[in-house]
């Protein structure tokens, strides 16, 4: 369980797109499961405070540390695999060498809830079309699919590549959010060019009230 309170952007330093060879193929298969490996590199996350196994939000989309390399002093790396249903379902395909990706440790017990509940499972993918730099706020437009927005309402809370933001406009075609000075300097958000794609997480909670409601 995640917050949608970004603590850092990592760097993508290496992508193995042959990690399908040995994740989750049957031994003799010819086949191989679809696979991308990851080496992150954070930066204010201490790589000494990790263990292999455990969670980590990377754009929204949770992912399992599989191995960790401490390299020299501030220049270690941690590798994570997204396998054939995460890419299906997100943009971390696209990811590349050099790409900032927005990243969040686990919730514990008895941690301050300052954004919402978000659970590293994303529902789909948005498009960036608009861009609006007015300042003291960043305006985008996303355009998405109507399985998401179904959820999505005027100020309520949606994960944007991981970030937990506030719904300023919603629409059949998609939604609007404004970014606040903070969350520009602190995520991979003023990265974005108008066609981006971006991971999108909808609130869990709606989903549930949805199911209890349907007779």
């Amino acid at each position: 369980m995640f917050t949608g309170l970004v603590e850092d952007t990592g760097v993508v330093v290496a992508v193995d797109r042959a990690a399908g060879a040995s994740y989750g193929a049957p031994e003799g298969d010819s086949g191989r499961s679809e696979a991308i490996a990851f080496a992150i590199r954070p930066q204010r996350i201490p790589l000494a405070e990790l263990v292999v196994g455990e969670s980590m939000c990377h754009d929204g989309a949770c992912l399992t540390v599989t191995a960790i390399d401490l390299g020299d002093p501030g220049g270690g790396t941690y590798r994570v695999v997204a396998g054939a249903e995460t890419l299906a379902r997100t943009a971390l395909g696209a990811l590349a060498a050099g790409k900032r990706v927005n990243l969040e440790r686990s919730l514990r017990v008895g941690d301050r809830l300052g954004g919402h509940w978000v659970t590293g499972h994303i529902d789909g993918t948005g498009e960036l079309v608009a861009r609006r730099d007015l300042g003291a706020n960043l305006v985008l437009g996303f355009r998405a699919a109507p399985a998401v927005l179904r959820y999505v309402v005027e100020k309520g809370s949606i994960a944007v590549a991981g970030i937990s933001l506030t719904v300023n406009a919603v629409d059949a075609e998609g939604f609007s959010v404004a970014i606040i000075p903070h969350t520009r300097a602190h995520t991979n958000l003023a990265d974005l060019a108008v066609g981006d794609r971006v991971n999108l997480e909808a609130d869990i909670l709606a989903k549930h009230v949805e199911k209890l409601v349907k007779p």
